[in-house]
């Protein structure tokens, strides 16, 4: 069979290098006839089939398969004809070949029979409408590769998009994300097209009828904005923001992130979705920015107070001063607790409140693994006080100790030998204590000053931390502008015999 490569030959070989076809002939091979089709082709040979492919077994059977499906489109959908059906059902006329022969000529001919998709090009007014979707994506976090779940919101007149990043897609994140995106659009669209996410649709009823989630509710009340759902399977009644989700892998996260936590990944993000005003939409007249500008006006205004982004649950307290939250259990002040708190779960943190306070009492970063602890050291210093003896053995101290300053453990070391009675460890929890004013780093410089200067103790440190914190007086230059009899003073020449004067008692 001839390639392009040698029809490309023999017409250079003719046009270019003027050799006659005898040559030519001779040189590749090629009969004469075969060469001068290639010299008078201007398009390369294509390989063309001489008569169909002849389907030994199934061949007989293919009209009986072609109107079995033709029947389908009377039949209910549930009770159509399927590929084993057909199958079975040429098996009694004589078929003998195999079922995956029977298959592949199904689908051939399903292809056949169904109309190809076509959709109407979709148009959209200023501040009207936007829509959310969920994708992945991988990043390195921390030096591990891990998998986060951004969310995407679409301003469908601008392009313009938004993206962020969280370790799932539960709804205090679904709503965590229209509330930073609604902040970057700096206004709320009238409508969002959604898919039929769980965190939005408690039920899916008949045709665009659904029941929706109470917290939804009042989400969407404090907004304002209108829900559009999209048929089941249909992604492409809200195409812009499907095809945001290829893109913002393809040219936000490629080569992939490297990050320490996730705040640091969403300043990146969002960095690049501002980047993107720059770019011009295919079919835009102008870059999403500048459309952005046109559209923001008309969207509705934020409101005052944005919405409180959490799931709250009432936890009951444990004996180790501990709450539990989905299998994983969080420290709780020993001195700071009652038996029955409230946790609000946002999509990073997990704060904990009592019932007489509106401030949390503990704040901790939220776990997704199961059957974790998570123990803040502080919360037990009150414990650990009362029982000295326990330092080297209490878990959230050990925890801790992996980790902290090694001064702290000569620190420790100091106190122990000048107090052996208890006394000295006591007094280490109470500058552990000082963690709850002052930084790690803080303490940490203030304990190396007291050590070195023989008064490490409480007193000491907090004299330390206390010198850290002043600052040096600061002098402005003195001026005689304002003063020119003073000009000159201090300038003129010293005279030796004024102090002789002086020491006599002279005038």
């Amino acid at each position: 069979m001839l390639t392009v490569k040698n029809w490309e030959q023999i017409r250079r070989a003719y046009y270019v290098e003027q050799k006659s076809m005898r040559e030519i002939a001779r040189e590749t091979g090629y009969a004469r006839r075969t060469i001068r089709r290639m010299i008078d082709a201007e398009a390369p040979p294509t390989y063309r089939r001489g008569s169909p492919k002849q389907a030994q077994k199934l061949g007989p059977y293919k009209q009986q398969i072609q109107q079995l499906l033709a029947q389908n489109a009377s039949l209910p959908r549930k009770q159509r004809w399927t590929a084993p059906m057909i199958y079975q059902e040429i098996q009694k006329a004589g078929f003998a070949g195999a079922e995956s022969t029977v298959r592949h000529y199904v689908g051939q001919v399903r292809k056949l029979l169904k109309p190809p998709a076509t959709y109407l090009p979709l148009e959209f007014d200023p501040g009207t409408d936007a829509q959310v979707d969920w994708g992945e994506g991988d990043v390195l976090m921390n030096g591990a590769q891990i998998t986060v779940q951004l969310f995407f919101m679409k301003l469908s007149y601008s392009r313009r998009t938004f993206m962020m990043a969280f370790p799932s897609q539960r709804q205090e994140a679904f709503f965590m994300g229209h509330v930073h995106a609604f902040h970057f659009f700096e206004g709320v669209p009238q409508r969002i097209s959604y898919d039929n996410l769980k965190t939005a649709v408690k039920e899916i009823l008949e045709g665009r009828h659904r029941i929706e989630q109470e917290a939804f509710f009042h989400f969407r009340g404090t907004y304002l904005f209108d829900s559009h759902f999209c048929t089941p399977g249909a992604g492409n009644e809200k195409g812009q923001v499907e095809h945001s989700v290829g893109f913002g892998r393809r040219n936000f996260m490629v080569p992939l992130p490297q990050v320490r936590s996730y705040e640091e990944l969403n300043a990146y993000l969002l960095h690049k979705c501002q980047e993107d005003d720059a770019r011009i939409v295919s079919g835009q007249p102008a870059t999403i920015g500048q459309m952005w500008q046109q559209e923001k006006s008309l969207l509705r205004p934020l409101p005052t107070h944005p919405y409180d982004c959490c799931r709250t649950v009432m936890v009951s307290l444990n004996r180790y001063s501990q709450v539990q939250v989905d299998t994983n259990r969080y420290s709780v002040p020993v001195d700071d607790a009652q038996p029955q708190l409230t946790a609000k779960l946002y999509p990073f943190t997990v704060e904990i409140y009592r019932s007489d306070r509106m401030e949390p009492i503990a704040i901790h970063s939220r776990c997704y693994d199961r059957q974790q602890e998570l123990l803040d050291p502080l919360h037990y210093l009150p414990l650990i006080r009362q029982r000295p003896g326990a330092i080297d053995h209490a878990k959230p101290l050990r925890r801790w100790r992996e980790q902290w300053p090694a001064i702290y453990d000569e620190l420790l070391e100091h106190l122990r030998q000048k107090w052996p009675d208890g006394r000295g460890v006591r007094e280490f929890v109470n500058i552990l204590y000082l963690h709850r004013e002052y930084s790690e780093t803080a303490i940490a410089t203030a304990v190396t000053a007291a050590l070195s200067h023989r008064c490490a103790h409480l007193d000491g440190v907090r004299l330390w931390l206390t010198q850290q914190q002043r600052q040096e007086p600061t002098f402005s230059a003195l001026t005689l502008a304002e003063k020119p009899q003073l000009q000159g003073v201090g300038e003129q020449p010293v005279r030796a015999e004024a102090y002789d004067v002086l020491w006599g008692g002279g005038k």
